[in-house]
């Protein structure tokens, strides 16, 4: 593996960490909130954004692994 593609492989892994603690940080955050509905929406909703981004970083890593 080249040091490139090994230091590109070590980003994509340390962004799937972030997300992933962030996208838990956000939940729980969202179950935490009392007496505001609107902001526990948002927070759901930048939970779910992580999500997606998670989930498109992971393919990324797969697809990179393959070739």
């Amino acid at each position: 593996m080249s040091d490139d593609k090994a230091r590109l492989e070590k980003v994509l892994k340390d962004s799937i960490e972030m997300e992933e603690d962030l996208m838990r940080t956000y939940l729980i955050s969202a179950e935490r909130v009392e007496g505001d509905d609107e902001l526990k929406e948002r927070l759901e909703n930048f939970a779910q954004g992580n999500a997606k981004r998670t989930k498109q970083l992971i393919d990324e890593l797969n697809e990179m692994n393959e070739e």
